[in-house]
């Protein structure tokens, strides 16, 4: 008995991990003052490195002179039409897939052979198809989120547990029944999963479609910095891109905790 406590208590402590929110705050204020620090030396020339506080005041002129809402609006438009296509697309093919056997047939090698395919390679066949102007860029987002979560979603309702589906079955439980009441809260920490995932690699699509026939955006905004080698302006753009990613992560993680209680007490 004794052994058997000893084994319980020891995973419980792996699971609950300590809250080192503070040392993730500090590690990235390290971060930007020793960027400052190598910047005001003179390292680096500002040409090619300009510091955080004339990154930081370029930032807020395009604040208060509107420029930087203006690409930041555009940019989340297209991302939460992307995202959302894509998830949604992705959780709804998972869930298919994973629950039907013919459609696993059907539709898993299609996937494994579209998959590896560099989605931003598709973007010049989606302007022909969908013309040049929002539908392609979003196109190509939701295609980027939509295998990861196709992917992890399929996974979390392969991981169901087989008792619990008999369980369900044996009192009567209908397939759609079946998979909203067991099949879908089984599969949600896979879930996501595959929303963090996709959440990355919509701001990477993001970023490589604004550069592409673009008049506003953040994406727009690098480029057409660079071209006018405009670095601090372009560094404006990277930090709203890593800040977006930022946000997405600890949104995401706030959303799971919420939905998913069982899995953080």
């Amino acid at each position: 008995m004794a052994v058997e406590r000893l084994v319980v208590v020891d995973r419980t402590a792996f699971l609950r991990r300590p809250d080192y929110r503070a040392v993730r705050v500090l590690a990235l204020l390290g971060l930007v003052l020793a960027w400052e620090l190598v910047t005001r030396t003179g390292w680096v020339s500002s040409l090619f490195l300009p510091s955080p506080s004339g990154v930081l005041a370029e930032g807020l002129d395009m604040v208060r002179s509107g420029q930087l809402f203006v690409h930041l609006l555009r940019s989340l438009e297209r991302l939460a039409w992307g995202f959302g296509i894509g998830a949604l697309a992705g959780v709804g093919v998972g869930v298919g897939v994973g629950f039907f056997a013919l459609a696993d047939a059907v539709v898993q090698p299609i996937i494994a052979a579209t998959f590896p395919i560099p989605k931003i390679a598709l973007l010049p066949l989606l302007i022909l198809w969908l013309g040049i102007g929002e539908a392609s860029k979003v196109a190509v987002v939701a295609l980027g989120v939509f295998f990861p979560m196709a992917i992890n979603t399929y996974a979390g309702v392969r991981q169901a547990d087989p008792l619990l589906i008999r369980a369900a079955v044996s009192f009567g439980a209908g397939r759609w029944s079946l998979i909203r009441k067991v099949i879908l809260p089984s599969a949600l920490p896979m879930v996501f999963a595959g929303l963090k995932l996709g959440a990355g690699i919509a701001l990477l699509l993001l970023v490589a479609a604004e550069q592409i026939a673009a008049d506003a955006g953040i994406g727009f905004l690098i480029l057409q910095s660079g071209n006018l080698m405009e670095t601090t302006r372009l560094m404006v753009g990277i930090v709203v891109l890593s800040l977006l990613g930022v946000a997405s992560y600890w949104a995401l993680g706030a959303l799971e905790r919420a939905v998913i209680r069982w899995r953080h007490t």
